[in-house]
């Protein structure tokens, strides 16, 4: 899998409050899936990194995240 999120296995994702995301296919043959790889830089420079069917399934498990994050779950 070729990515423009990583180099070297590491995030592209370097400025504070940023988010980037990419669609990938997984699988072999017919049952290749479509991915998406999400990663957001938190304003305290944590990386919250994921890879879920949708866009709108990355973001609400990142907002859970910054939820935990906050002490509020």
């Amino acid at each position: 899998m070729t990515t423009r999120m990583t180099i070297n296995g590491v995030s592209t994702c370097t400025a504070a409050g940023a988010e980037k995301y990419e669609k990938f296919q997984s699988g072999i043959g017919r049952r290749k899936r479509t991915l998406v790889q999400y990663d957001y830089r938190h304003t305290d420079g944590e990386l919250f990194s994921c890879v879920k069917p949708t866009l709108d399934e990355c973001r609400q498990k990142r907002d859970e995240w910054l939820k935990r994050k906050e002490g509020r779950l």
